[in-house]
């Protein structure tokens, strides 16, 4: 698994890209942000509650892929424990956080009998050193996100 910072040198089709450059949005375009940092909460509508346990995977967007860094759950209050990215894993560019809800309905034992959503992808860009929260609510057959604070 990369972090961020391993990330930092790599360009489009993995080869290394060479230090200074300045690429376009979310390439090659990374700079340390101090105490900025990521977040996210995820909401279960159907049932009124945190969805507790449900699996999470971070990437960074390079243009046409992305790199993996990160994979957890969430706890009890339907959050992470610690921030997914801070400090010096904190790098401005693009993400993808993908929510696997369709394991989650089923883990709890939400009986669907037309399943619809298997995992959610949202894409974003962080572009100043602030805290990025990205909550999402979701039911078995839609989902809303927003930059929270």
């Amino acid at each position: 698994m990369l972090n961020s910072r391993a990330i930092q040198g790599l360009c489009l089709n993995g080869k290394r890209e060479p230090r200074g450059r300045s690429g376009g949005q979310g390439e090659g375009n990374f700079t340390m942000a101090g105490s900025a940092r990521l977040t996210t909460h995820v909401l279960d509508t159907t049932h009124g509650k945190p969805a507790a346990g449900m699996r999470i995977d971070l990437s960074m967007v390079h243009g046409d892929h992305t790199h993996h860094i990160w994979s957890g759950h969430t706890n009890a209050d339907g959050r992470v424990d610690q921030p997914l990215l801070e400090g010096d894993r904190f790098h401005l560019g693009s993400y993808e956080l993908i929510f696997h809800v369709g394991q989650y309905f089923e883990r709890i034992g939400l009986d669907l009998e037309t399943p619809f959503l298997d995992t959610v992808p949202v894409r974003f860009t962080m572009s100043e050193a602030a805290h990025y929260h990205v909550p999402l609510l979701v039911s078995p057959y839609g989902y809303s996100t927003y930059r929270g604070s």
